[in-house]
């Protein structure tokens, strides 16, 4: 049975990656199940955004396998690269817009690159996906510059969705946020993934993203996934690292103010 026929759109095993003498993550194994929302959590510097950028190839491995979509990385000749490479999008932290292309241009430029299309048909999918997380046609005409830092997410998600992918990869998406704008982000990746059922890949250190978006989490320590399934079984993991997250007086704070 293959990975895809198992309903795992992203598996890993015994990954290893480094940068010189330091070990980033120690022949880690992750599966990553079709149309699910997973959330990545770890401590600052442990390697989560480094996995992220590993799985769409922005950083070499040493050793391990990684398979997307049933496609082996290591085996996969240009054409399959970057043909698989059509079928995700990402929305990196700081949205990673091209700053001397308006709006309405970013969310075309990778429809530019990959589609044949007329510059109307073009023109008319990028304001679909402006309307789709929630912008207006006159946001589509400003720059990167002109936004704000919830704009700008919202920005970067309807670039990331330009192509209809099946993996959405998410890094810290609501980092930089205030509380109102983070919770209007989660309710809109939350509707969206519903509404278009992909795969959502994401890295974060919000509690409250973990708790109403994720259908599972799984928590990085040492370079690898010491725990991982729902929250209610994730917060009870014996793990130091992972009672200290989920148990500590901040989470504590969040989990009675939800409650």
């Amino acid at each position: 049975m293959t990975t895809e026929e198992a309903g795992f759109v992203i598996s890993i095993r015994d990954l290893v990656v480094g940068f010189g003498r330091q070990i980033v993550l120690d022949h880690l194994s992750l599966d990553v199940r079709r149309g699910e929302i997973l959330g990545l959590v770890g401590a600052s510097g442990g390697g989560k955004s480094v996995l992220l950028r590993t799985i769409i190839g922005l950083i070499p491995k040493r050793q391990g396998h990684i398979e997307v979509v049933g496609v082996d990385r290591d085996t996969a000749n240009p054409e399959e690269t970057r043909a698989l490479e059509r079928r995700w999008g990402v929305l990196f932290q700081q949205g990673a817009m091209f700053s001397s292309l308006t709006v309405l241009e970013n969310i075309q430029f990778p429809m530019r690159e990959n589609l044949h299309l007329s510059g109307q048909l073009l023109g008319e999918l990028a304001s679909a996906k402006l309307e789709m997380v929630g912008l207006s046609p006159n946001d589509g005409k400003k720059f990167p510059a002109e936004l704000s830092g919830g704009m700008t997410k919202r920005a970067a998600l309807a670039r990331a969705l330009a192509l209809d992918p099946e993996i959405l990869f998410l890094d810290e998406p609501t980092s930089g946020l205030d509380p109102i704008s983070a919770g209007d982000f989660d309710a809109l990746i939350k509707t969206l993934q519903g509404t278009l059922n992909f795969t959502v890949f994401m890295v974060t250190h919000d509690l409250y993203s973990l708790e109403v978006e994720c259908d599972r989490i799984a928590a990085l320590a040492s370079g690898k996934i010491v725990a991982i399934g729902p929250l209610s079984e994730v917060i009870e993991s014996d793990h130091p690292w992972v009672k200290s997250y989920f148990q500590g007086k901040r989470a504590r704070l969040i989990t009675r103010a939800a409650n």
